[in-house]
């Protein structure tokens, strides 16, 4: 039943996701942002976290994950280390390992298929 409700709860976040492409005609940059701070708000009013405890991966694999991770690890770190602790290493605690892969694989990436533009 894992499954299931992982699939269709990633799928449901997909279909809003090409809603916006579609329908409210939105460039690729503005739906990634719009998901990623859906996500943020979503986390920030404690509801992601028992989204992902539903769903599992399909909560955690698309975007707005990556908004709950930001939120959530500013969140830990203001506890720790009080409000400028936070917001300065908070997010980047959790999220740097998603971001330097990032880095490092588009860098491969435009050394071996040279980009055009």
């Amino acid at each position: 039943m894992v499954f299931l409700w992982s699939f269709i709860v990633g799928g449901l976040i997909c279909v809003i996701g090409q809603l916006l492409f579609d329908v409210a005609k939105l460039t690729p940059g503005h739906t990634l942002s719009l998901l990623v701070v859906a996500g943020a708000i979503l986390d920030g009013f404690g509801l992601y976290e028992p989204l992902i405890d539903f769903a599992g991966a399909g909560a955690t694999v698309p975007i707005t994950s990556f908004g709950n991770s930001l939120v959530h690890g500013a969140l830990e770190e203001v506890e720790k280390h009080g409000i400028i602790g936070g917001v300065v290493t908070g997010m980047f605690e959790v999220t740097s390992a998603g971001i330097s892969a990032a880095i490092i694989f588009g860098m491969i990436g435009a050394i071996f298929f040279k980009p055009k533009g």
